[in-house]
């Protein structure tokens, strides 16, 4: 069993029986002397798609869901349908938008990487890598003098999701931006042949 403060964004955990995904947490910590952290989450169930705020301290414990890991690839997109390849049988299968409302930000053609999570026979949900490579879709143009400890300006990438970047940057490079808080972490390497 998990406890409340070992939780992150994206666990999986069973409430009621039922698998439920961590979408987001806030920690409180109470002014009086002794007093314990608390820890507030919301879920969202992940057959139900029905979001449930809950409020515990950091020990209390969650129960661990039984699924599988499977390596995926995201293939296409369809109308509102996200198609993936399992990596190992080369099956196919497509989830809702609905199910995969936090990741699609970060879903480029063809991209591999990305974990199925399995739980009797159905995808539940996936599973992101920690960090993603985009492509810079729109931004403002470089100013001139603009160095790598000027302000950031907001840059728009091929998938929609939208970026503070530093202002050197323009459209058409590549980023790495982390999965789990949608920031910039770097300008994408260049690899030379």
């Amino acid at each position: 069993m998990a406890k409340a403060c070992d939780l992150k964004k994206g666990a999986l955990v069973g409430i009621d029986g039922k698998p439920h995904v961590l979408e987001s947490l806030k920690i409180s910590t109470p002014s009086a002397r002794g007093a314990s952290s608390i820890y507030h989450f919301r879920f969202r169930n992940l057959v139900t798609k029905v979001k449930k705020d809950i409020s515990c301290k950091g020990d209390e414990p969650f129960a661990d869901i039984d699924f599988e890991r499977r390596a995926v690839q995201y293939l296409y997109r369809e109308a509102d349908l996200y198609t993936f390849m399992d990596a190992e049988d080369f099956s196919q299968f497509s989830l809702v938008r609905d199910t995969i409302e936090e990741q699609m930000l970060y879903l480029v053609e063809d991209m591999e990487g990305i974990y199925a999570l399995k739980s009797d026979g159905n995808v539940l949900t996936i599973e992101m890598p920690q960090k993603v490579e985009l492509v810079v879709a729109q931004c403002d143009p470089v100013m001139k003098g603009a160095t790598v400890t000027s302000r950031s300006k907001p840059a728009t990438c091929v998938t929609g999701l939208v970026v503070q970047v530093p202002e050197y940057l323009e459209a058409g490079e590549k980023i790495i931006v982390d999965t789990e808080t949608g920031t910039f972490l770097s300008r994408a390497t260049i690899s030379k042949f």
